[in-house]
């Protein structure tokens, strides 16, 4: 098993484990770990499921979106935990499973609401002029069909390993400059050193940012699927 799977595997457990523990003994009035639980489910369902889908679509979808949200929240934060210092988001497989249980959620929401005519409402809008729905056809088949799942893939991936690899570069050089080069040049130590600080809570900022960017991109995916018009 290679280090990143670990790190997975990990993201995955600590997920479980922290939600399980949080709301398997509800508390009228909560204590600060189910106080903290509660306030993260609670953003998920009342800032982007109902905040997007109103209450009776957000309430369905839910459950897809709190997994989504978590899961990437997690996996993305292992990039700054000492040790594991790597992200689970910061290889293709996992953004590429997400945008794909994305992808699958938005058409069955659009499936599920309109039949086959989702893919008709989707690809020859109303209102465009009939010499023109060919181009507009194949326009709307790259960029909802096509281009979705791959730029909510390559959104995360790419935000992930290049925060990552920012970090390396800043510890690395400080490791240098302190025990390798030694001398004047580890005043240049202090300064990687203090760079690598202000990029770790920087990356922190990352981390929440685009696993809400990826929910809420969801979540708007799914609200126009439902939607009466495209």
């Amino acid at each position: 098993m290679h280090r990143i799977h670990l790190v997975q595997l990990l993201s995955v457990i600590a997920v479980v484990l922290i939600l399980w523990l949080g709301t398997r003994r509800m508390r009228v009035v909560p204590g600060r770990f189910q106080s903290l639980v509660e306030m993260g489910l609670g953003f998920v369902r009342g800032g982007i499921a109902h905040d997007l889908l109103g209450r009776k679509d957000g309430e369905r979808f839910l459950p897809i979106l709190t997994t989504i949200f978590f899961m990437v929240l997690f996996m993305n934060i292992t990039g700054i935990i000492p040790f594991l210092n790597i992200a689970g988001t910061s290889i293709a497989a996992v953004p590429l499973l997400l945008a794909v249980v994305s992808y699958i959620t938005f058409i069955y929401a659009g499936i599920r609401q309109h039949g086959v005519r989702f893919f008709k409402n989707a690809l020859f809008p109303q209102g465009v002029p009939v010499f023109a729905l060919p181009i507009v056809a194949i326009i709307e088949l790259v960029s909802t069909f096509v281009l979705r799942p791959v730029t909510l893939m390559l959104r995360l991936l790419m935000n992930m390993v290049v925060g990552h690899m920012l970090l390396v570069l800043c510890f690395a050089a400080t490791q240098f400059f302190f025990f390798t080069a030694g001398g004047g040049w580890a005043a240049l130590g202090v300064g990687t050193l203090a760079f690598g600080g202000a990029f770790t809570l920087f990356e922190i900022l990352v981390a929440v940012l685009q696993a809400y960017v990826f929910t809420v991109l969801t979540a708007v995916y799914i609200q126009l699927a439902v939607a009466e018009e495209h």
